[in-house]
């Protein structure tokens, strides 16, 4: 966990509900603490075939922690964020959709895909 004044990061941790969820240890989870925003980051590298699917199923997944996170932690949004690229380097829209809502570069990608 890394954090300061303005922002908290969690990277592979279980985030703790009031109620049972069944999906909670996103990848990821970035809050910033000024403007009451979170994060629910989560990456895949799934086969060509399942880019689609993929994406659906991670934005689905953790929509009800993201719920949650908003009562619990008194946030004004939390966002799930799928970040998919496929194995063979396929990049799917959604992307550029997903590192714009994070407000990173949109050639972000192209350092990703040679990782």
């Amino acid at each position: 966990m890394l954090k300061n004044e303005n922002f908290k990061l969690y990277w592979n941790r279980s985030i703790i509900t009031d109620k049972t969820i069944s999906f909670n240890r996103p990848d990821i989870t970035f809050m910033i603490k000024k403007t009451k925003n979170t994060f629910l980051i989560d990456i895949a590298v799934p086969n060509t075939h399942n880019l689609a699917k993929t994406i659906t199923d991670k934005q689905s997944k953790y929509q009800e922690l993201a719920n949650e996170i908003c009562a619990m932690w008194k946030q004004k949004t939390a966002q799930v964020i799928p970040i998919v690229i496929s194995s063979t380097g396929v990049i799917p829209k959604s992307l550029s959709q997903s590192l714009t809502r994070l407000n990173l570069h949109l050639n972000t990608h192209i350092k990703l895909k040679n990782l």
